[in-house]
C-alpha cells in the first residue's frame, strides 16, 4: 500500500482524537449511556483491537462488534453437511484456511482431514477449479462462503467451469448478504446502537445506496469506513459529526476504494449465478429471511446441494456460548461465561472465536493488552 504510513500517522490520529473528544463531550449532555457505534465488519474489529483504538477513544464512545465475519456466523449444521461431503469417496473438498477450523457438532474440516478426508486449503475458487482440471475422475467441491465481497469471484469461477464443461467441479454454497443482516440487527429489541461504521470490502461491490434505509427508515448515521487506523478514527469523527448536527446520512469515508454505484461487472456476475434463499440460518442469530444465496437452476450441475444428498440437520449452539448476545451488542466478548476458558482461539466453542476477524478472537488476542502494548501507528 503506497500511503500506509500516512494512514498510521500518530499526529493526525491525535488531532482526530481531540475533535472526537470534544464532539463526544457535547453529545453526552443529557445521556446516561455511552454513544454506541457498531462496526459491522470483522476487519474493522481486528484493526480496532490491534491498534488499541478502543482504548484511545473517550469513555463516552463505545464500539459494538457486529456480525461481519462470515466464517464466524456459519451454523454448525452447515459445517456438518460440509464434512459429510468431504468424507464421500472420491471427493476433494477445498476451502479457505479459517473455514477449516469452524467446528460442527462434533468436528471441523481439519479433524476430518486427519481422519482421511481429502480436504485442501485454497486461496481462491480458481484454485479449486484448477484441481478439477487436474483430477477429472474426482469430484472437487469448493466450500463457498463470505458476503458480497467474495461472491463475484465464486460466480465468475462457476461461469468459467460452465464454459469449460468441468462438471466434476461444484460449490457447497454458503454465501450470505449484508443488508438483511443489518436489518435483523436493527430490529433486535435489545439493540442500543446510535450509528454504524459500514463495511468497506462489501461496499466496494454493492456501493453505498444499499444502506440508505439505515438512515432514512431507522434514523441512524452510517459511514463506510476503510481499514487503517486513521480510517477508523476519521469515520468515528464523521459519525459523531452527523449526530452533533442531527443528521442521518450515508457517507463514504473509503472513497479511494468504494464507488457509490458499486462494481457493475461484479454485481452482474452475482445476479447471473445466484438467487436469494427464502431464509438462511446464522450461528448466534438464528434464521434471517433472504440473507443467503443459492445457485440458480441453470447452474444445477455445479451445485453440490443438488448433486449429493446431505444430512441438512440444524444443530443448536452450546447453551453456554453467548455469541448471539455478542453479535447484537448486548454483551462484550469477555462477558461471555466461557470466554478465555472453555472457548479460546486454539479450541473455539463459539463462532466468534474461530476467525481472527471474530469479535471474541480479536478481544482475546488484543483486548487484554495494556494501552502501552497496543501496536504503534507507524
Amino acid at each position: 500500500m503506497k500511503f500506509v504510513d500516512e494512514f498510521r500517522d500518530p499526529q493526525k490520529a491525535e488531532r482526530l482524537l481531540q475533535e472526537i473528544r470534544a464532539l463526544a463531550s457535547t453529545l453526552m449532555q443529557g445521556r446516561t449511556r455511552p454513544l454506541g457505534i457498531m462496526e459491522v465488519c470483522g476487519g474493522h474489529t481486528h484493526t480496532i483491537f490491534r491498534y488499541g483504538i478502543n482504548r484511545m477513544l473517550p469513555e463516552e464512545v463505545e464500539f459494538i462488534h457486529g456480525p461481519g465475519c462470515p466464517v464466524c456466523v456459519l451454523p454448525r449444521g452447515r459445517v456438518d453437511d460440509c464434512i459429510a461431503l468431504a468424507q464421500r469417496p472420491g471427493v476433494i473438498m477445498t476451502t479457505f484456511g479459517d473455514a477449516m477450523r469452524v467446528t460442527g457438532s462434533k468436528k471441523n474440516l481439519l479433524q476430518a482431514r486427519a481422519e482421511g478426508a481429502d480436504v485442501r486449503m485454497v486461496y481462491s475458487p480458481l484454485d479449486a477449479l484448477k484441481l478439477a482440471r487436474a483430477h477429472p475422475g474426482r469430484d472437487v467441491i469448493f466450500f463457498a462462503l463470505g458476503f458480497e465481497t467474495t461472491m463475484p469471484s465464486t460466480a465468475l469461477t462457476v461461469l468459467q467451469a460452465q464454459k469449460e464443461g468441468l462438471t466434476n467441479f461444484s460449490l457447497f454454497c454458503n454465501h450470505i448478504t449484508i443488508i438483511p443482516t443489518i436489518k435483523a440487527v436493527l430490529d433486535s429489541p435489545d439493540l442500543h446502537v446510535d450509528a454504524f461504521l459500514g463495511p468497506g470490502h462489501v461496499s466496494m461491490v454493492i456501493g453505498t445506496e444499499a444502506y440508505r434505509f439505515i438512515a432514512d427508515q431507522y434514523r441512524r448515521p452510517i459511514v463506510i469506513a476503510g481499514f487503517e487506523p486513521l480510517d477508523i478514527l476519521h469515520s468515528v469523527w464523521m459519525v459523531l459529526k452527523q449526530l452533533a448536527e442531527r443528521r442521518c446520512e450515508v457517507e463514504n469515508q473509503y472513497r479511494r476504494v468504494v464507488p457509490d454505484d458499486g462494481n457493475a461487472p461484479a454485481l452482474d456476475a452475482i445476479a447471473t449465478v445466484f438467487e436469494l434463499r427464502e431464509f438462511f440460518e446464522w450461528r448466534g442469530l438464528g434464521s434471517i429471511d433472504y440473507s443467503g444465496v443459492r445457485m440458480r437452476a441453470p447452474f444445477a450441475a455445479f451445485d453440490a446441494e443438488r448433486k449429493f444428498s446431505l444430512p441438512n440437520i440444524a444443530i443448536a449452539d452450546p447453551t453456554a456460548c453467548q455469541c448471539g448476545e455478542v453479535l447484537k451488542g448486548a454483551i462484550k466478548p469477555n462477558q461471555c461465561k466461557v470466554f478465555g476458558t472453555a472457548c479460546t482461539p486454539d479450541s473455539p466453542m463459539g463462532a466468534l472465536m474461530v476467525s481472527t476477524e471474530g469479535a471474541c478472537a480479536a478481544y482475546y488476542n488484543y483486548g487484554w493488552l495494556d494501552r502501552t502494548k497496543a501496536e504503534p501507528m507507524r
